[in-house]
């Protein structure tokens, strides 16, 4: 006996199948928010988030371990966004379709799904040890960039290859160079994904706490940096410090970095979600 479901049958039970999927996956990651907001909110004020940690980092601020995030992230992004950009503009206007650049394609790809204390042991051993950086700003935002490298290619070959085709032949029928129409026409138009995956990037290299562990992070540093070759307190290493290593830690203060990191994330998120908006809504294709 054959049973067949009719189409719309079928249609309503993946629908609820993934309204099922999605409030499983959304009620425990607000739930996570909520607790964070309620046991950190009152740890905020501007003293906690402008001055320096004391009493054992038991009182005091953030404030060096903020400028320490900071400092990192924007040196990896300002090393990694033209180095991603450049590759991805090669390997999808230049480059050939042969066994080599497939080659390459699979091991960008497979590199995204590497492990990030993999790459805070690669940064050790080279920038740290190897070239002498020491455990610095610089080795630790080189880690980084390393690490968001095949995010960041991935994503603006994906906004390069969707500009459509027939904006580089009606540029080339006009006799423009191929730079010229990359430059001019395939790369404004492709703007909008390559910031949407930089900030995504941003967001997610501000969590990281492998990476900077072994290239970057100090337990507490009484000053804040004045090279890139010093090191610094981040965020993240900083909430694994006072959450495990630092005995009667006042619990609000424990929720409130980890408000501030959180804040820190979903603000960048944000602001990539209402840059694609807009770049979306004047775009004339």
């Amino acid at each position: 006996m054959n049973f067949k479901l009719s189409p719309k049958l079928s249609q309503q039970i993946a629908y609820t199948l993934l309204v099922i999927s999605t409030i499983i996956v959304i009620v425990p990651v607000l739930t996570v928010i909520v607790i964070i907001i309620k046991n950190g909110w009152s740890a905020l004020s501007w003293e906690f988030l402008t001055t320096m940690p004391k009493d054992g980092m038991r009182a005091g601020g953030i404030l060096p371990a903020i400028l320490g995030t900071l400092a990192i992230v924007s040196c990896a992004i300002c090393v990694t966004l033209p180095v991603g950009v450049c590759a991805a503009i090669y390997l999808n206007e230049y480059a050939k379709d042969n066994l080599l650049t497939r080659i390459i394609k699979l091991a960008i790809v497979n590199l995204a799904g590497v492990p990030s204390v993999v790459y805070g042991l690669f940064g050790l051993g080279i920038f740290v040890m190897l070239l002498g950086f020491g455990v610095s700003i610089l080795a630790g935002a080189l880690t980084l960039s390393i690490m968001e490298l095949p995010v960041i290619i991935t994503t603006a070959r994906g906004a390069l290859s969707s500009v459509p085709y027939s904006f580089r032949e009606a540029s080339w029928s006009l006799g423009v160079s191929k730079w010229q129409t990359i430059r001019r026409v395939v790369l404004p138009n492709a703007l909008p994904g390559i910031m949407t995956g930089a900030i995504l990037s941003i967001s997610r290299i501000s969590g990281e706490t492998a990476p900077i562990l072994f290239t970057a992070a100090a337990f507490y540093v009484p000053h804040l940096p004045k090279s890139m070759f010093d090191q610094v307190m981040a965020l993240p290493y900083h909430l694994y410090i006072i959450s495990t290593q630092i005995p009667n830690m006042p619990k609000n203060i424990i929720f409130g970095t980890a408000l501030v990191l959180l804040l820190m994330v979903l603000s960048m998120s944000l602001i990539a979600i209402v840059a694609r908006l807009y770049f979306r809504k004047i775009r004339k294709w």
